[in-house]
């Protein structure tokens, strides 16, 4: 029998401590090994301990849930699950500020605060801990791109290649018409590095696919378009996609691009589970731009988009995917990369870097 998962609580409300906890050893898969009050007391519990996974509220002090993250990610890299009032999908600020600092996910406390309220979401609660223990995470700042892109990590073909240069004299000049992203756990970090680096004079639209929990897109797209040099918006049905401008699907419904190249909507099944899926909207912006497209496939559990960036590189368009080391989740890029559908191999910090120099900007 495998041992229980370690689960580090800090909540600075005992009561809301006491029915966590319950709630947590209610399932013989997990056992909570500490509390703390906050985030100073969690951090001198963590190297005695050693948790598997952290669970914090937000709204605590001496120090906060979101300075607590950033804490934790420098020092003890760990799957981090943030229980907190204030991450309910209208706390856009909140939500994404945590989960930039490196949180897994979310979950917002019940809104009436009751014992049954938590009750009633307490296999939820345990589902959450189970998927966010089987991820691996990595310490945050690892070492940046330098400005001049020079980066010995980099990979094209699976081939490493040493002291490669993103620049126009060395690069093969690609034709790009419209560039498409797929993201899943982790994704709005990897998201915000491609996109906040993206210019204003972008020359083509971006069409984004996130996996995200029901009621949270409007404030990804929110969060995004705060952060970014580029209008971020859901895309509208009939619609014609703009260049300079980001593109999300509506909840619960696929994006494809019809034979005039205008989106439209898709309430097919979920393709691996997800709808909206990266695959759909990958195969169908393969099959409108065909060589002339971009696909960029970021941290995810699972293999959606993989057969969709699949799609994009048999048109000979130009395909991406993230590379582990800075992977929250290596399972929908380390898929494609299994397909040979990946050109490129790169640290999400030097995706932008590389799609600016394809376009010659």
């Amino acid at each position: 029998m495998l041992s229980p998962i370690k689960v580090l609580l800090v909540e600075d409300s005992p009561v809301v401590t006491i029915v966590l906890k319950r709630i947590f050893e209610s399932s013989p898969e997990i056992k909570v090994v500490g509390t703390a009050c906050n985030g100073l007391e969690a951090l001198e519990l963590i190297p005695k301990l050693h948790p598997e996974v952290i669970c914090t509220d937000l709204n605590m002090a001496p120090m906060n849930g979101l300075e607590f993250t950033k804490e934790v990610m420098k020092k003890y890299p760990l799957p981090i699950l943030v229980i907190s009032a204030s991450v309910q999908a209208n706390d856009t600020q909140n939500v994404f500020q945590v989960l930039n600092a490196g949180a897994l996910d979310v979950f917002p406390k019940p809104i009436g605060g009751l014992v049954s309220d938590y009750e009633r979401l307490g296999n939820q609660l345990i589902a959450k801990i189970k998927i966010v223990s089987g991820v691996k995470v990595f310490t945050r700042h690892q070492k940046t791109i330098p400005t001049e892109y020079n980066n010995p990590l980099v990979k094209i073909n699976q081939t490493p290649v040493v002291n490669y240069k993103f620049s126009h004299g060395n690069l093969k000049y690609q034709t790009i018409k419209v560039l498409a992203i797929g993201a899943s756990t982790g994704g709005p970090q990897a998201l915000y590095a491609i996109i906040s680096k993206l210019p204003a004079s972008f020359p083509v639209p971006v069409i984004c696919v996130q996996h995200i929990s029901e009621g949270f897109l409007q404030g990804l797209v929110d969060w995004l378009g705060n952060e970014s040099k580029l209008p971020v918006k859901i895309a509208s049905y009939g619609e014609l996609p703009q260049a300079g401008t980001v593109y999300f699907p509506p909840e619960k419904r696929h994006l494809e691009l019809d034979s005039q190249g205008r989106f439209v909507y898709s309430e097919a099944a979920p393709v691996m589970g997800h709808c909206p899926s990266v695959t759909v909207t990958f195969k169908s912006v393969a099959n409108f731009y065909s060589r002339a497209a971009a696909g960029v496939l970021l941290t995810g559990m699972g293999r959606d988009g993989a057969d969709g960036m699949l799609a994009i590189a048999k048109q000979g368009g130009l395909t991406i995917a993230q590379d582990e080391a800075s992977c929250i989740v290596f399972g929908m890029p380390k898929e494609a990369i299994a397909l040979g559908a990946a050109q490129y191999v790169l640290p999400v910090s030097a995706i932008a870097p590389l799609i600016l120099a394809k376009l010659k900007i």
